[in-house]
């Protein structure tokens, strides 16, 4: 065949893969992560620590400030005046390093409401707050 390319049909098929390239990709990574690895480690002084009879392990507690549909409030169910909020708020907040609460309301409780117990627990101290909130009614609506 004139300018044709030579063709005579006895080319074996390549049935096996070529892993070299794998391992080669596998040993860069290797030789990176060992160089990264000693940067990472961090350095400190090797000492030996003191024991503490009085460390504190117990966990942060949480004031749970919740209202009802017809407007009762209740702190760490327990039924109270809105007037006694934030008194018992900033006792709580005095006595925790890092106060927190719970703010439980019925979804028919006026967004107004809602918003005069976070400025309440505000006024007290507490700024940390977290909703409480029903997961599956999340997903229905």
């Amino acid at each position: 065949m004139a300018g044709g390319a030579n063709f005579d049909g006895d080319d074996d098929i390549i049935t096996d893969i070529n892993v070299t390239p794998l391992v080669d990709i596998v040993l860069v990574l290797l030789i990176i992560l060992m160089v990264t690895a000693s940067y990472i480690v961090s350095k400190s002084i090797p000492m030996d620590l003191p024991n503490a009879d009085t460390g504190d392990e117990s966990p942060p507690r949480t004031l749970t400030v919740s209202v009802d549909e017809g407007g009762q409030l209740y702190l760490d169910a327990e039924e109270i005046e809105w007037a006694d909020l934030r008194s018992r708020a900033r006792a709580f907040a005095s006595s925790e390093s890092e106060p927190r609460a719970v703010i439980a309301a019925d979804r028919r409780v006026s967004h107004g409401e809602f918003i005069r117990i976070v400025d309440t627990l505000r006024a007290a101290g507490i700024t940390r707050y977290a909703i409480n909130v029903n997961p599956a009614e999340l997903d229905a609506e």
